[in-house]
């Protein structure tokens, strides 16, 4: 089976190849388009249906999760702001999209989501996750998340 017709499976197996590390939440990945750097995902486990479904602790240990995603994001990229997305539109599980948003994308791109970028600019081949150009990017931000989630796991 391909790993992205089962995304948290193929993290659970450690065959997805974007996976970063695990969090108390679900887990952290890269994603597969770098078409903004640092572009991640956390995809909650175990699998819920929408945030509303989880306890008050888990929707807080998600919400936390996704913003030490988004600290890691600013430490390894410097971008200019983050921006949060959990739409569930197409893939019917929790998730997040994590976009780190730069000073160098026009005005008319920067104020608006991503996805009013042309989906050919988005999911341009050159921006396919691939670890030779990539590996460097993910393991920059998973380092930095690791520290962040040491720090925030002790303090709770």
């Amino acid at each position: 089976m391909d790993w992205k017709n089962d995304r948290v499976g193929s993290c659970e197996r450690g065959e997805n190849p974007t996976l970063m590390i695990k969090m108390k939440s679900g887990f952290a990945v890269i994603g597969d388009h770098q078409f903004l750097p640092g572009y991640c995902l956390l995809l909650g486990y175990p699998k819920a249906s929408s945030l509303n479904e989880l306890s008050m602790k888990a929707r807080n240990q998600y919400l936390m999760d996704m913003t030490l995603i988004g600290d890691a994001i600013i430490k390894a990229c410097s971008p200019l702001r983050i921006n949060y997305s959990t739409l569930m539109n197409l893939d019917h599980y929790l998730h997040t999209h994590i976009e780190a948003r730069y000073e160098w994308e026009t005005d008319e791109h920067r104020s608006r989501p991503t996805y009013f970028y042309p989906r050919e600019q988005r999911f341009g081949k050159e921006y396919e996750y691939n670890e030779p150009k990539y590996g460097e990017l993910k393991s920059k931000i998973t380092e930095v998340l690791r520290g962040l989630m040491s720090e925030a796991y002790d303090s709770i």
